[in-house]
């Protein structure tokens, strides 16, 4: 009876020992692809809108510009001290890249558009956005109104679609052309940073803003690539934009 006891306790201790491998292995495998290669990020505003809607999903590659102290995950980026400040395979973004970075004066994680490359001239006059002195292009869509996160109060907005120098399209949204930040800059990019702006031009406090400024790259965590799903926010109303479908969603048009 003892022996059979002894059997029992030895072969569910054995099970207890290969359960805990089985989860310490998934952990590990888990740690290895959110800090090299992939991970989801949400989104907490509209600052970004149309192109991404509160509550989406976003997957963002690690890898897409080289490492950094802030590729590592759960937020460890944060404890590790400035002096380490080097990237590993890096490669700069391009125009028109949806970024998540840190703010080094606010621990958490903002997503933005890169507008400005090191050594850009960016300037906003009579809302229209300016990049080495040409106006930038944009297209007329219509006009949306939708209810911001958290109130009940609706917002109307004009959509455009806006070309960058280098071809990338993307929607954006214009509450007027007078606006607090419609007539800013001009801002000349440093080297080893970039100039971010939200697609939602009135609504993100961006690099216009002395609170976020330039973004240096050692602050990129990664490229977003696409919306994989979202725990929708927005209510079906009448007259009220909520837009549908948004799986494996691409943020450039």
């Amino acid at each position: 009876m003892m022996s059979f006891m002894k059997r029992m306790a030895g072969n569910a201790a054995g099970e207890v020992m290969d359960t805990v491998r089985f989860f310490a292995g998934v952990a590990a495998v888990w740690l290895v692809i959110i800090t090299v290669l992939f991970a989801p990020f949400h989104i907490p505003s509209e600052s970004m809108q149309p192109s991404l809607e509160v509550g989406d999903r976003v997957l963002v590659s690690k890898w897409a510009y080289g490492y950094s102290r802030h590729s590592l995950p759960l937020g460890i980026g944060y404890h590790v001290p400035e002096s380490v400040d080097l990237r590993i395979f890096p490669r700069n973004p391009e125009r028109g890249d949806v970024v998540v970075f840190r703010n080094p004066d606010d621990p958490r994680n903002l997503i933005k558009r890169v507008i400005g490359l090191p050594g850009d001239v960016i300037s906003v006059q009579g809302g229209r956005l300016f990049i080495n002195g040409e106006q930038v292009e944009r297209e007329r869509i219509e006009e949306r109104t939708y209810m911001p996160h958290g109130d009940r109060r609706p917002v109307t907005v004009t959509a455009y679609i806006e070309t960058l120098p280098n071809g990338v399209q993307h929607h954006i949204y214009e509450r007027s052309d007078f606006d607090s930040v419609d007539d800013v800059g001009p801002f000349r990019v440093p080297m080893n940073s970039v100039f971010v702006m939200g697609d939602n031009r009135d609504s993100s406090v961006d690099s216009r803003f002395s609170s976020v400024g330039y973004v240096e790259l050692t602050e990129v965590v990664g490229r977003a690539e696409t919306v994989m799903f979202t725990f929708k926010r927005c209510q079906r109303q009448e007259g009220i934009y909520c837009p549908a479908g948004r799986v494996w969603r691409g943020l450039q048009l």
